[in-house]
């Protein structure tokens, strides 16, 4: 799944660039690609007994390889999402509730934001709570409620003024786009949906 999730980000590269041009300075979409074909190649190269060592994994390559705030940021949503997952080998929508939680606390600590700021947490906040709603759903009922409540809070985000990040600087002129992380956030989580209805997980 995860894989497959490397292969569509690298894939959205002209998407989170456009995104970010009309916002911000236009290296979202190749920081992301980078990303995650650093945990593209962490993964094959490497095994992993549970989700927390997978998702920490894959965490601390985003981190070293996207570069700037987009790369601490999405890495400690991956890393801080696992506080829940030690010993933890499959998952379930038990599983990925824990991880978007526990991940969305993690990015809020970290990156000192809250709703309605136009940052990813407009996309991962909703998300996290449909995964919880969700929580005793099959997994890709789970993912399909995350992945809708993530595209909705990634489209309320052309209605708000950024407060924070390089698009703070544009005051007013930010409104009518959409947030770059909050995209990213949706295409994540899109993206893992779309693997379990493939694999008929």
């Amino acid at each position: 799944m995860l894989l497959y999730l490397c292969e569509q980000m690298i894939g959205h590269t002209d998407t989170l660039t456009q995104a970010d041009k009309a916002i911000g300075d236009g290296d979202h979409g190749i920081g992301m690609a980078r990303g995650f074909e650093a945990v593209r190649l962490k993964l094959e190269g490497g095994s992993f007994a549970a989700l927390d060592e997978l998702f920490k994994a894959a965490g601390m390559a985003l981190i070293t390889s996207v570069g700037g705030a987009s790369g601490i940021i999405f890495g400690t949503w991956f890393r801080g999402g696992t506080k829940n997952l030690a010993g933890a080998a499959t998952l379930d929508s038990p599983a990925l509730s824990a991880w978007l939680v526990d991940g969305l606390a993690a990015v809020k600590e970290r990156g000192k934001t809250k709703p309605g700021d136009k940052t990813m947490v407009d996309a991962l906040e909703p998300a996290a709570a449909a995964a919880e709603q969700a929580a005793a759903a099959p997994l890709d009922e789970a993912l399909a409620a995350a992945t809708e409540a993530a595209r909705l809070g990634m489209e309320a985000t052309k209605d708000m003024v950024a407060s924070m990040g390089r698009a703070k600087t544009l005051g007013e002129r930010s409104l009518g786009h959409p947030d770059p992380g909050a995209v990213s956030t949706y295409l994540i989580l899109r993206s893992l949906w779309e693997y379990t209805e493939k694999s008929g997980e």
